[in-house]
């Protein structure tokens, strides 16, 4: 039997194992540090919007107010949907939120008039447009949900808030507004998860940007990369609002009984906090004062005591998240899809960067099967 090649590491899911190089996002996981462009996180959530953090992962640099207004015309003229595709979400059929991202998000590569452009002036403008629009797709998709009618998005607005407008019809607080920028900061680029790795094995083919970013929804989609968030607050809601520290203690425990995973924990990265998790606690308690009412981060907090005391594991990105969305009255079904409307400008930044220096992606695996050559048996003879 000749030579086969052999895992590069023993562990499955290609852990540890580096699949390419990449100058968009810094992670070290034993330190709890997460970086975009060398820019930490934190620095970024503190000080940093949206709109700017978008311009420091397709450019490479943080923009003056130049850039920055140019990009927030850009991103605010593209927001509004093709008619046809507005037609088609009202004709679907009640879908889960992501699988209705996925659909829409296909359609509009029918109707982007750079669609067959591969320049890397084109490239960028479809990055420009996705990114506005399926922040659109998914509030109109939220709002069609709650039985309102579509609102037309606000050019004035930042992207956070316009999004909050979009989806609740109300303009939003200074301090939602703040509340949901700095959460998409946080989700915009986590290196090679999932998704990511699927938008550049699918632009390494050199099949068109929307194609790349449809493939990475498909992959957010799977419970074991996405949909976190919106299983914590279901399990805060399981246990309600007026939950005594008794009945979480023990509705916990019972969980670690049956050995099932408690949503919003642990990290394949991360052996300390997720550093966006930092960020999430302070929103979920700020916005829950702000409405009367720390119920849910007070829940969230007491159950983070008890799996760190008992389990070692730290919250990651999703638990916070979680009663943060849930203080800005986002549904638990567009939890996700907002995951996607972040990370669409890391999804995009990821393919520009996979066009610009292209080779396909084409690993090899360990073989595990029967010994080569087995001997065939005809037909009749089995």
């Amino acid at each position: 039997m000749s030579a086969m090649p052999t895992a590069d590491t023993p562990k499955g899911g290609l852990e540890d194992v580096v699949a390419t190089s990449s100058s968009i996002c810094y992670l070290d996981g034993e330190r709890g540090v997460l970086a975009y462009r060398g820019h930490d996180i934190h620095d970024l959530a503190e000080q940093a919007t949206f709109e700017e953090v978008c311009y420091l992962l397709w450019h490479g640099r943080l923009p003056n107010r130049r850039d920055l207004g140019d990009l927030q015309s850009q991103l605010a003229s593209a927001r509004a949907l093709p008619e046809p595709v507005t037609r088609m979400m009202r004709s679907l059929p009640p879908v889960d939120g992501m699988d209705a991202l996925r659909t829409l998000t296909s359609a509009l590569a029918h109707y982007d008039r750079d669609l067959p452009d591969t320049s890397a002036q084109g490239q960028y403008r479809k990055a420009v447009r996705l990114t506005a629009q399926v922040g659109t797709l998914v509030a109109a998709w939220g709002r069609l949900q709650a039985g309102g009618g579509l609102i037309d998005p606000d050019p004035v607005l930042g992207y956070a808030a316009n999004f909050l407008y979009m989806l609740t019809g109300r303009r939003p607080s200074a301090t939602e507004a703040r509340a949901l920028d700095v959460a998409l900061t946080l989700h915009a680029d986590h290196e090679l998860n999932a998704s990511t790795f699927a938008a550049r094995v699918s632009a390494a083919t050199l099949t068109d940007l929307y194609s790349a970013v449809v493939g990475a929804i498909g992959a957010l989609k799977g419970p074991l990369h996405g949909g976190a968030n919106a299983d914590v607050m279901k399990m805060l809601l399981e246990l309600g609002q007026d939950a005594s520290a008794e009945r979480i203690d023990a509705f916990v425990r019972a969980k670690f009984a049956r050995k099932e995973k408690i949503p919003g924990f642990g990290h394949r990265v991360y052996r300390t906090e997720d550093p966006r998790a930092t960020h999430l606690r302070r929103m979920s308690r700020d916005l829950g004062q702000r409405a009367g009412s720390t119920a849910w981060f007070d829940m969230s907090q007491r159950i983070e005591g008890l799996v760190k005391a008992e389990k070692k594991l730290y919250p990651n990105v999703d638990f916070y998240s979680a009663s943060t969305y849930y203080a800005l009255g986002i549904p638990i079904d567009l939890y996700t899809p907002i995951f996607a409307v972040s990370r669409t400008a890391g999804w995009t930044a990821h393919v520009l960067e996979q066009y610009a220096n292209n080779r396909l992606i084409r690993p090899r695996a360990e073989y595990t099967g029967p010994e080569y050559p087995q001997r065939f048996v005809p037909l009749d003879d089995r």
